[in-house]
C-alpha cells in the first residue's frame, strides 16, 4: 500500500488546500495517510520551513507549496 505523507503545520491556508486534494484523491486511490505538524521536530521544521506544505508519497517528495491536483494525481498514477 502507498504512504502519502502531509508535512504541514497549524494555520497554514495552503496546507488545509493540499489536506483536502489528498483526501479526494483517497476516491480513486488506495493509500494509507500520515500528517507531521513541522513544529514538532527541529529537523522537519528545517528541512521543510519554508516549503509547506509538502507532500511525500512512499518517502519521495512530490509536491510542495500550492499543490495541483492534477500534477498530484499524475504523481498517484506513475506509482
Amino acid at each position: 500500500m502507498k504512504v502519502v505523507t502531509l508535512f504541514t503545520r497549524n494555520g497554514c491556508h495552503l496546507c488545509d488546500i493540499a489536506k483536502e486534494i489528498i483526501m479526494e484523491l483517497k476516491n480513486d486511490f488506495d493509500f494509507a495517510y500520515e500528517e507531521c505538524d513541522i513544529e514538532e521536530r527541529d529537523e522537519w521544521t528545517e528541512a521543510y520551513g519554508l516549503m509547506i506544505p509538502v507532500i511525500l508519497l512512499d518517502g519521495k517528495e512530490v509536491q510542495y507549496g500550492q499543490i495541483d491536483k492534477t500534477l498530484l494525481y499524475k504523481a498517484f498514477s506513475e506509482k
